[in-house]
């Protein structure tokens, strides 16, 4: 997609006036990339540096060549009012000319939508910590094969000072493939044997022994010939331990204590639409996971999933967008896993998620627990009228896919849906659906 004149006037200034402000105030940076992983591995790290650093994070959808530089200045963006860009301007002033007690730390998630996109920003930001998360099939409709994927996503490790440090996912081929293309320092994280940060014995945290409500998880650590119990209060997936790994990895770097590292990540929230478990109405849970979705996500959703106990099962599941040639794959391959773990009622939202129906279908699943919608605000209709007591539903799919507007349907009435449900800001809520 040709960006306007405007557009590529706009990022320029701003690219410009972040390299002021990181020559005057020089903070140390942690780029965060990955195909998934990236806000929840951001956020663990935030959690852990902010117990003892000035820290900033960039939020909401920041982490483009706009969004990034204006987490740098500290401004929001000044979207289509020239008033509002003149703000930005005025706050990048005030940064540059006063005394201003700058973050010690930024960490920024990096996004990579189209080949070029991190070469650009690891042209004038320059890391002390580099992280890969993951590479899967997340955008691959516009880098066409994995490899290419992860050869984006290595920018950021290649790009890294000597006396820096690559933070990799070790249980991902593509990921490792890169460890020998920097001079820094290399520190693998996940679940393999023989790692620099090991996580096993992973299991659910609940409020009491009758495994009513669940908390969150726990697993050992294995680092350096020891191994210390970590706890994640407030996470429910597995598979973002790898968060926690990578912020404890920074922690170490940047010479917290373990002891203290640990304590921080009791506190790590996942941002909403990140595998939050929330209540739900009828005495229901529900796993909301509606931010966004890949194929891996949504696998390691199902997953999750599959080894909670519930009455029932039921999965929600909108479009999984921009996978090109993977598309009609990907889809079948998503029906299959809710074969295997055994579910007992989908719910399809949008024209993609057809292939998956007719997989189930083909597959010889209960027509009458199969239910097709193009719009997710009558799936969450039809949701809240089959939901009963004892339920626990998953709900995700690709952003474009507008699942939150399912959760709005079924969500304890007493929760603040504002603060809990992903897209409640004005532009969202304005925007309408089309999911075609």
């Amino acid at each position: 997609m040709n960006k306007s004149k405007k557009k590529i006037y706009l990022e320029k200034v701003l690219r410009w006036m972040s390299i002021v402000i990181l020559k005057k105030y020089n903070p140390r940076i942690v780029g965060i990339t990955g195909s998934v992983g990236k806000t929840s591995t951001k956020e663990a790290v935030f959690a852990v540096l902010a117990a003892q650093f000035r820290v900033r994070r960039n939020e909401k959808n920041y982490n483009n060549e706009i969004g990034i530089p204006l987490t740098i200045i500290g401004a929001k963006s000044g979207e289509s009012s020239l008033i509002g860009w003149l703000g930005v301007f005025l706050k990048w002033l005030l940064v540059v000319a006063s005394p201003f007690e700058y973050p010690e730390i930024l960490v920024l998630e990096m996004g990579a939508d189209k080949p070029g996109d991190m070469k650009y920003l690891t042209e004038f930001i320059h890391l002390d910590v580099a992280i890969i998360t993951d590479v899967s099939p997340s955008h691959i409709e516009f880098f066409h094969t994995l490899e290419n994927i992860a050869k984006e996503k290595g920018t950021i490790v290649r790009s890294l000072k000597e006396n820096g440090l690559a933070i990799l996912n070790a249980d991902n081929k593509y990921v490792m493939n890169l460890k020998n293309q920097t001079k820094a320092d290399v520190v693998r994280c996940g679940f393999s044997e023989g790692i620099d940060f090991q996580a096993t014995d992973i299991s659910f945290v609940y409020n009491d022994d009758q495994e009513k409500e669940i908390r969150g998880l726990t697993f050992k650590l294995s680092y350096e010939g020891t191994s210390i119990p970590i706890r994640l209060n407030n996470i429910l997936a597995k598979h973002q331990v790898y968060s926690a790994l990578m912020a404890i990895a920074v922690g170490i770097k940047f010479n917290i204590n373990l002891v203290e590292i640990a304590a921080a990540l009791e506190n790590f929230t996942s941002p909403a639409g990140r595998m939050n478990l929330l209540k739900g109405i009828k005495n229901t849970l529900l796993i909301d996971d509606s931010y966004n979705a890949s194929p891996v996500s949504v696998c390691a959703a199902l997953e999750v999933l599959d080894e909670i106990k519930a009455k029932r099962k039921i999965v929600v599941l909108g479009d999984m967008l921009e996978l090109g040639t993977e598309t009609e794959k990907s889809h079948q391959e998503v029906a299959q896993k809710f074969l295997k773990i055994k579910g007992n009622i989908f719910i399809a939202v949008g024209p993609l998620m057809k292939i998956a129906v007719e997989e189930l279908k083909k597959k010889d699943f209960p027509l009458e627990s199969i239910f097709y919608f193009s719009d997710p605000m009558k799936a969450g209709l039809k949701l809240q009228e089959i939901m009963e007591e004892g339920d626990l539903v998953l709900v995700k799919g690709s952003q474009g896919a507008r699942m939150e507007k399912v959760l709005e349907e079924v969500i304890f009435e007493t929760l603040s849906v504002d603060e809990i449900l992903c897209r409640q800001n004005k532009t969202w809520k304005e925007k309408p659906f089309n999911l075609n």
